[in-house]
Parts: C-alpha cells; sequence; structure tokens
C-alpha cells in the first residue's frame, strides 16, 4: 500500500469511531492566534481561562493586548502559564502582524502559505507548530501540524523514526496527501484525540484503539 493511502485509510478509522472534531474552538481568526500562543505547554482548558479572561476586560483585539503594558498582560493570561513569556510572544506576533498586515487578515492573503510560514517563524517564541496552527486554524492555508503525538502514533507504527525532525514529520503528510485545509485539520484532531484516549505516553491501549489494524 502507499503511503497516501495507507494515511487516508488511517486517517478514515480515527473519523469512523471519533466522528469530527470541529476543530479549532474560536469565535475568529484572531482568537484562534492568541489561542495558538497560549497553547504552548498547556492545555485548552487553561487557554479558555485565559481567553476568557482578555474577553472579560475587553481586551481581546491585537490592538488592546499591544497596548497593554507586558507585566498586565501576564496577569490577564496567568491561568495559560508561563504567563511571562507568553506575555512577550504574544505581543511579538501582534507586533509582526500590525508591521506585516496592518492588523488586516485580508492583506495576508498576498503571501504565498509558503512565504507567510517563513514570515511567522521570524517571530520571537514563534516555532513550527505555532506557526502551523495559525496557518491551518487560522488563515485557512494547507499547512500540516505535528505535534508530539503525531510523532509517537506514527513512530509506533513504525512509520517514522522517533527522533524525527519536525519538518520531516510534517512533509511525511503534506508530500502525499491532497492539499486540503478541512483534511489537514481533522487528521491533525483526530491523532491528538487517539493519542489521549489510546495511544498513551505510557501504557496504550492498543486492542481497542481505531488504529490497531494497522500496527504490524
Amino acid at each position: 500500500m502507499n503511503r497516501e493511502s495507507l494515511l487516508l485509510d488511517m486517517f478514515a478509522a480515527m473519523q469512523n469511531e471519533l466522528g469530527n472534531s470541529e476543530w479549532w474552538p474560536a469565535e475568529s481568526a484572531f482568537e484562534v492566534m492568541v489561542g495558538a500562543v497560549l497553547t504552548q505547554n498547556t492545555n485548552w482548558k487553561n487557554v479558555e481561562k485565559a481567553i476568557h479572561a482578555l474577553k472579560d476586560q475587553k481586551m481581546l483585539t491585537p490592538q488592546a493586548i499591544l497596548a497593554l503594558p507586558q507585566d498586565e498582560l501576564a496577569a490577564l493570561i496567568r491561568p495559560a502559564g508561563y504567563f511571562n513569556v507568553k506575555a512577550k510572544r504574544l505581543q511579538n506576533l501582534l507586533r509582526w502582524f500590525q508591521e506585516t498586515a496592518d492588523y488586516s487578515f485580508a492583506a495576508l492573503d498576498t503571501f504565498s502559505t509558503d512565504d507567510l510560514r517563513a514570515e511567522l517563524l521570524t517571530v520571537n517564541g514563534i516555532g513550527q507548530e505555532t506557526a502551523d496552527s495559525i496557518l491551518l486554524y487560522a488563515l485557512e492555508r494547507p499547512s500540516f501540524v505535528v505535534d508530539t503525538y503525531t510523532r509517537r502514533i506514527f513512530n509506533r507504527h513504525s512509520l517514522v523514526e522517533e527522533d524525527i525532525y519536525y519538518d520531516d514529520l510534517r512533509d511525511y503528510f503534506m508530500d502525499v496527501l491532497p492539499q486540503d485545509v478541512q483534511l489537514f485539520n481533522e487528521y491533525h484532531a483526530l491523532v491528538v484525540r487517539v493519542a489521549k484516549e489510546w495511544c498513551l505516553k505510557k501504557e496504550p491501549r492498543c486492542e481497542t484503539c481505531p488504529l490497531q489494524p494497522f500496527l504490524e
């Protein structure tokens, strides 16, 4: 079986078991952008608390966040953890957004996906996973997001090396799958859900996993 067929069959098996994921939970593209920074090294429940705090103070706009002193922003996003670091990273991203597009998502349409990804990666504190999350979930660009869950599942299926580089793991999917935003969105969401329910770091539940038929 070729790689495209295998990956699509694995996708179908996960989706048949779990149904649609409907990611990313947010009211706007900007909220997704903020959440992509806040979710670094924490769980989504903590991110939601931080976003709600920004909303309660009517601070969930790029202009308001950039105008806040960094310590005040850190206090608002405290539930997300690493709040001092994330406040700085978030303001770095929004400063880039202002300088590059004057806070306009439409203005970013002039960039190719590759060029926009390269631009995002110049922002201090925006790594590959965060950049791809912004591209896919906020900007609706076909940029596949991979993470520790992706690495764990596909390594356990003997498809990739455990120490594979991020870009090589991303290319493992992007080189063969249709460049489809909805497919990439749902694929990443399903991988995360399967990893949390079955492909646990310790004591994986392989026998009942929807991907069990694909184990060698």
